[in-house]
């Protein structure tokens, strides 16, 4: 059938479905049409409205001066909207030199500095190896502190990486990881090393470092599984009493379905659970385990597609920058989950 048949044909069976239905029933058919139309509108409504919001209180929290690294309680729990706010995570944001701003990513990045800091790995000769380190700051800071760090990330050449490159995400090379604006030249090519490494094998030589981390790393290796079985293998590359923290995607609201095996797999509580019982059967000590996503406004602002990163080129001026806690991803509501683990002493 030719494409004027095929247009024919529909309007006619269209014409015919109408007549059946009655005329009182067109302005329903209409009424919905419209609203399927201005869908996207409305969740462009919520997105703006959001960011101006955490724009917002982020401008109302005074300045803070003379701030110190605080020793606290450290916890295995998602980002929440208290945390960005606190006295711990403003002092990561000076040291690292990006203004307060309420989101997930810069929260990860506090929250593995506050861990090294309060398990007292960040020091000067200290050995830390990062994992799927990408175009991150951590490696350039941690140089700028004394501490000597291998950086890995995924060969260029598998295909898991290209989506990374494409955005900007893969670091081909050392030079994605060095930000002029942490640390001098000399010191980071002195102080920073980096080795193309599959998360889903580790090495055998990668061994007694005092520390690991990974950002939002573990959830592309091919399943939820794959994930686990990562933070596992990982706690052979430290020594003794060495720490690890990992950061995920947490999938809180969500029990029943699960979105496994997939490009970006995300994590629930039974999967930290589970995982908090293998490592722990390991003999290695796991942070407790908190759950609690906040209750604050933006702790209940779901921000939703398209994000700034992927939006059309001629919506990113219009659209700002993202300002968002939790996310939805393929429709499922997420946000960042930090895990602290120490190696088992004997």
């Amino acid at each position: 059938m030719v494409k004027g048949e095929f247009r024919r044909a529909f309007e006619g069976r269209m014409g015919t479905l109408l007549r059946w239905l009655g005329s009182a029933t067109l302005p329903r058919f209409r009424r919905r049409s419209i609203e399927w139309r201005e869908r996207r509108n409305l969740a462009l409504n919520l997105k703006f409205f959001g960011y101006e919001l955490a724009r917002e209180i982020a401008r109302s929290i005074p300045p803070r001066s003379h701030l110190q690294p605080r020793r606290g309680r450290l916890l295995s729990k998602p980002s929440t909207q208290t945390d960005i706010e606190s006295d711990w995570a403003a002092y990561w944001f000076q040291e690292l030199k990006i203004p307060l701003t309420f989101h997930r990513k810069l929260w990860e990045l506090a929250y593995v500095l506050q861990t090294l800091y309060e398990t007292g790995v960040l020091r000067t000769d200290a050995r830390g190896l990062g994992f799927g380190c990408g175009a991150e700051p951590i490696a350039s800071y941690l140089a700028s502190r004394g501490v000597n760090v291998l950086a890995t990330d995924l060969p260029p050449q598998r295909r898991q990486a290209k989506g990374w490159l494409k955005t900007g995400q893969h670091a081909t090379s050392v030079q994605a990881m060095f930000h002029a604006h942490l640390v001098t030249r000399a010191i980071f090519d002195d102080r920073v090393k980096h080795r193309f490494v599959d998360m889903n094998a580790i090495p055998a030589d990668l061994e007694n470092f005092d520390f690991c981390w990974s950002i939002c790393a573990m959830e592309h290796l091919g399943s939820i599984e794959k994930g686990m079985k990562f933070v596992v293998s990982a706690m052979h590359t430290l020594r003794p009493g060495g720490v690890a923290v990992h950061t995920t995607e947490f999938n809180f609201l969500e029990d029943r379905k699960i979105m496994d095996k997939w490009p970006t797999v995300l994590f629930q509580r039974t999967h930290f659970e589970e995982l908090a019982e293998r490592l722990q059967a390991d003999g290695h000590k796991v942070a407790t385990l908190d759950f609690d996503v906040g209750t604050k406004p933006l702790d209940r602002f779901i921000d939703m597609p398209p994000y700034p990163h992927n939006c059309p080129a001629h919506l990113r001026p219009w659209m700002d920058e993202a300002a968002h806690i939790k996310v939805s991803i393929d429709g499922f509501v997420s946000t960042c989950f930090g895990l602290i683990v120490w190696k088992k002493t004997t």
